[in-house]
């Protein structure tokens, strides 16, 4: 960066040099923000990607278009993300849309919420599950029924409740 400031003479020279070299001219601004916008337009949350990860993302591109002159709504934001969500969160998705004022609804609000969601899920995916009695009774029904080897109702009621 010094190498090119070097040969200015004056303060003002440095500093319209700088500008030049980090904002760029009408043109350049203007190219930064037909590709900002593009990112915006085309934001969808990765596979594997967190909601953290996809907050942090889905905001560099809001800031940078901010920067660049560019602003939306919280309406338009919060719709944009709920969009941008994979087919799992649909339900969530829906929910909110019912129950909360979009109109109203901060970013950050949305975030959270949906990083409260994803933590729920994610702990629910951890705990033990408790249907191995259900599949094993199902394994049990699912045998063929002959005469020779069917079973009375009490006696797979007996099984059920061994189970």
């Amino acid at each position: 960066m010094f190498s090119k400031i070097k040969t200015c003479a004056t303060a003002k020279e440095i500093w319209e040099k700088l500008v030049q070299i980090c904002e760029g001219s009408d043109e350049t601004k203007e190219n930064k923000l037909t590709v900002a916008q593009q990112k915006y337009e085309e934001i969808k949350m990765k596979d594997g990607e967190t909601m953290t990860e996809f907050d942090e993302r889905f905001s560099a591109i809001i800031i940078e278009l901010n920067i660049l002159g560019k602003e939306y709504s919280n309406r338009e934001l919060v719709l944009k993300v709920m969009s941008a969500l994979p087919r799992e969160w649909d339900m969530k998705t829906m929910a909110m849309r019912e129950s909360k004022d979009l109109n109203k609804m901060e970013l950050h609000d949305l975030f959270a919420n949906l990083k409260a969601y994803e933590f729920e899920l994610e702990t629910r995916s951890e705990a033990p599950s408790t249907s191995q009695p259900t599949k094993a009774l199902a394994a049990a029904t699912a045998e063929p029924c002959s005469p020779s080897t069917s079973k009375s109702a009490d006696q797979l009621s007996d099984d059920v409740m061994s189970l």
